[in-house]
């Protein structure tokens, strides 16, 4: 039986959670936003490098995350 791989996907810099596009369940394609952060007057999505599914969501908008953070967990296999 092939164990699951769960990939992080985190908070490249300290932001502002505007949105958040995906909910645990949802299944995921490469290229796929799953979290609109705000620094600086900048928008940033985040993007997915690898389809999967949505394992966690650990952010909600109005959040203010730090550079490491971990904003969505994805599984894959």
């Amino acid at each position: 039986m092939a164990r699951e791989q769960v990939t992080e996907i985190v908070a490249e810099m300290v932001a502002n959670v505007l949105s958040v596009t995906v909910a645990p369940g949802d299944v995921v394609e490469a290229g796929d936003t799953v979290v609109l952060l705000e620094s600086m007057k900048m928008e940033i999505p985040v993007l997915l490098e690898h389809p999967g599914t949505v394992r966690a969501v650990k952010v909600a908008p109005g959040d203010v995350v730090q550079e490491g953070d971990v904003l969505v967990e994805i599984t894959r296999g």
